[in-house]
């Protein structure tokens, strides 16, 4: 359901076939992992170690880079809320995680998208690592991403560079995520999840995360939840609400969640290393024709509308 593609094949000239595994993985699930990425485990270790010393600082302390969702900076507990789209989040029942996250060092040349999209990064001066090693790994995920997007559009009929030349002037978010332990989180409420239900905003999501009892799972087409497979040293990849829509419901940005702390083991601590990648935020999306897409009827969203809409549906006041 959820195939590994070793992308040394696509770079190795085997370029077809990997193309219509990959168009095969996103209409089935909506979701692929990929070896051959090239990130290094010691540089995925080192960002961990660094986030880690940075969250487990006192409340006090973090308070100073405390920052909005879609903002740049520490997201508390309590903070966030995901939901699917179109679907209230509760707020009652905030996700179990926290968040730093931080985006593209970038200028569009546009004014208003540049002061509400491309902030300055808040970097904690209890943590002066930090910075440079999110900027090492988010430099070479988005180069990551610039090949997955090549075979994505390979996968579509479409010119190799169609898509990386619509996503250059895109935020490109990275959030580090913390799932603190049931010790820390008390029992969850009903319904409650270390992330809830729900579908990513963009392109592409590329994940590297640890494996635990309160780990991913991926709605099936027929309502079932399932755990996520997860192969050593492979990232997670899946298509977001933007690409579902861009390509008429031919690719599927599934419902996927983190389960809530677990009970067999109340110590469980996880941190997952999460990328998203966007669309320029100044492009009208429009719906690609027949025969790609499966689906007509989706009107034109500017990416920017889109993302503002979400991103004010996710936040708990």
């Amino acid at each position: 359901m959820i195939p590994l593609i070793d992308l040394n094949r696509w770079r190795a000239g085997d370029r077809e076939a990997v193309a219509a595994e990959t168009d095969a993985a996103l209409q089935e699930s909506g979701f692929l992992m990929v070896s051959g990425h090239g990130v290094s485990v010691e540089l995925r270790a080192e960002v961990r170690a660094a986030a880690k010393r940075f969250f487990a600082l006192p409340a006090e302390r973090k308070l100073p880079y405390t920052a909005p969702v879609s903002g740049r900076g520490w997201i508390p507990i309590g903070k966030e809320a995901n939901a699917f789209y179109g679907v209230e989040a509760d707020a009652a029942r905030a996700d179990l995680k926290e968040s730093y996250t931080i985006g593209r060092e970038h200028r569009t040349g546009d004014p208003a998208l540049d002061e509400a999209w491309f902030k300055p990064n808040v970097w904690p001066d209890e943590v002066p690592e930090l910075a440079g090693l999110c900027a090492e790994y988010a430099q070479a995920v988005r180069a990551l991403n610039e090949e997955l997007l090549r075979i994505c559009a390979v996968a579509l009929g479409l010119d190799e560079d169609w898509l990386v030349v619509r996503s250059r002037n895109s935020p490109h978010t990275f959030n580090v995520n913390r799932y603190p332990p049931l010790s820390e989180t008390g029992v969850p409420l009903d319904g409650q999840f270390r992330v809830g239900p729900h579908t990513d905003w963009g392109m592409l999501t590329i994940l590297d995360r640890q494996v635990g009892y309160g780990g991913l799972q991926i709605q099936t087409l027929d309502g079932a939840w399932i755990d996520a497979p997860h192969v050593e040293n492979a990232f997670t990849i899946n298509v977001g609400d933007l690409l579902e829509r861009w390509t008429g419901n031919r690719w599927r940005s599934t419902r996927h969640r983190v389960l809530p702390p677990p009970r067999q083991s109340p110590g469980e601590e996880l941190i997952s290393l999460i990328v998203f990648l966007e669309a320029d935020f100044d492009l009208e999306i429009t719906t690609l024709p027949a025969p790609i897409s499966r689906r007509q009827d989706y009107p034109p969203v500017r990416t920017a509308d889109f993302y503002l809409e979400r991103s004010e549906a996710a936040t708990v006041n």
